[in-house]
């Protein structure tokens, strides 16, 4: 049998629609809203039809209520982490036993406010992809409504309701005894990064028979409400009736007539005692004013001390960079060390990258074993290596509204939780509430001429000096002298709680 080169084409078209076809299949999940109470774990079921195995393929879950919305990335046999929502770190899993048989269901745990919003789950293979959205609603029952007593207004009584942790956002409404809607100011509300709200409202409120009156909570998409029932005494009221307050008024100003008589008459009779007591006075005045006087010059002793201190240190620190006791920049950057992170040091909070160069600060605390090494009251990591001689790293801070830089000893308190200072082991610079501060043993502020993007940190061991650098403006900040140092010095690291903004240790080059 003769096979011609059409006969040729056709097998090789036939092959490859064949081949197309057994890659191809459907994304299906539920149809029906998923409910969820917070605080719960919930499961968001994602299948593949027909069951064929989802292990090769890229499987993304996406919020399609966020801009840059990436829940969750399966691709290559591993978890994708960049560009994950930060509030869903730590919380999203896939059933990685289940791939296999095409379950690819997103697991997340201790869900809140803010998960509530529609999810697609999509999967994509080598030629063939198909994506199914899902609806997550959340649901929070908030606390029992607070009503506390702000004190006569406008005639009334005002009063204050207020009540937290709902979801969706509720409804709050005042009533008297028999029910009745009472005009209320507006309410106000608030909601936190977990996406729970909170609300509040002032209402003035007129005696009646019975003074009870109601504060009510409510969300009726999920038909739950709370509420708090208050009685005022009637004599809260005492000074709120226009009669009464005339009537009290007219015997205050009665009272006050008997006094004034009273008292002439005693000034008549008793002019020599009021003179005495006046003598007297104008003594005890003099005593005060002499009291004050020594008092005001005690401050300004303390004032001319604290300024001296400070033009003592600026002092030293100029002459510590005018006798060359500080090297330029392109000096030390040729004692440059390579730094990577310790993550057995690291606070439960803080979040490193894998190559152990980046830290940023997260806003979960993470599960970690108890070694004993790690920092418990502060978010801080230090360097895996320990160093003495001379070295230096560079650390970029740019973007950061907060940050703590520097070397210490290993044996340093792990659970410290006062100021660091050289005393404990630390001699460290630090940014916050956008100020620049070293931290001897007096606290030092730092008058900056330009905000640091990368920092440099060099310590001459021999010499007993720890030093700071601008290395984008090469110029000296802040060096620390006369140091006692015994056993090797580790770098530390403390990115601050203030943004997310990561530290990176940046490589050094010496011709830079």
């Amino acid at each position: 049998m003769k096979v011609t080169q059409l006969d040729c084409l056709c097998v090789i078209l036939l092959h490859l629609l064949h081949t197309a076809g057994s890659e191809k299949f459907e994304v299906l999940g539920p149809t029906d809203v998923i409910a969820a109470v917070a605080g719960d774990d919930i499961i968001l079921p994602c299948y593949l039809k027909p069951n064929i195995s989802a292990e090769d393929m890229t499987v993304d879950w996406l919020n399609l209520d966020f801009l840059d919305g990436r829940v969750y990335r399966y691709q290559n046999h591993r978890i994708i982490r960049d560009d994950q929502i930060p509030s869903y770190i730590g919380r999203t899993s896939l059933f990685k036993e289940e791939l296999w048989r095409g379950n690819t269901s997103l697991k997340l745990t201790r869900v809140q406010g803010t998960d509530e919003g529609r999810y697609k789950c999509f999967i994509k293979a080598k030629s063939w992809y198909d994506d199914f959205t899902i609806q997550v609603l959340i649901k929070a029952v908030g606390s029992k409504p607070v009503v506390s007593i702000e004190g006569h207004r406008e005639g009334g009584m005002g009063l204050l309701c207020e009540s937290e942790g709902w979801h969706p956002q509720p409804e709050l409404l005042w009533l008297d005894s028999e029910g009745v809607h009472l005009s209320a100011g507006p309410p106000e509300t608030h909601r936190d990064f977990k996406g729970f709200y909170t609300v509040k409202q002032h209402v003035i409120v007129q005696e009646t028979d019975t003074n009870r009156f109601t504060c009510r909570v409510q969300q009726s998409r999920i038909n739950e409400k709370i509420e708090t029932e208050v009685h005022l005494p009637s004599e809260l009221f005492d000074y709120a009736t226009p009669l009464r307050m005339a009537f009290i008024v007219l015997c205050c100003l009665g009272g006050v007539t008997v006094i004034g008589l009273s008292l002439a008459i005693c000034c008549i009779h008793n002019k020599k005692e009021v003179l005495r007591k006046e003598r007297d006075d104008l003594k005890k005045e003099r005593v005060d004013l002499w009291v004050q006087n020594n008092d005001h010059n005690g401050k300004l002793a303390k004032v001319e001390k604290d300024l001296k201190s400070q033009l003592e240190i600026l002092a030293s620190q100029l002459d510590f960079v005018n006798t060359n006791w500080s090297p330029g920049v392109e000096t030390i950057r040729r004692h440059a060390v390579n730094v990577t992170l310790d993550p057995d040091t690291a606070h439960c909070k803080l979040i490193l990258s894998q190559d152990g160069k980046q830290v940023r600060h997260g806003e979960l605390n993470q599960v970690l074993s108890d070694n004993g090494k790690r920092f418990t009251n502060w978010s801080c990591v230090l360097g895996n290596v320990g160093f003495s001689g001379k070295f230096y790293y560079e650390v970029k801070v740019e973007g950061k509204t907060e940050w703590t830089l520097g070397v210490v000893r290993k044996s340093i308190n792990m659970n410290e939780s006062l100021r660091p200072i050289p005393n404990k082991g630390y001699w460290t610079v630090e940014l916050k509430d956008g100020k620049y501060t070293a931290h001897a043993d007096s606290p030092v502020n730092l008058l900056l001429r330009e905000k640091p993007q990368k920092v440099g940190v060099f310590v001459d061991y021999e010499k007993c000096q720890v030093s700071f650098y601008n290395v984008e403006d090469r110029c000296h900040i802040y060096s620390f002298t006369v140091c006692t140092f015994t056993k090797k010095l580790y770098p530390f690291f403390n990115p601050g709680c203030s943004d997310s903004v990561s530290l990176v240790i940046c490589p050094v080059d010496a011709t830079d």
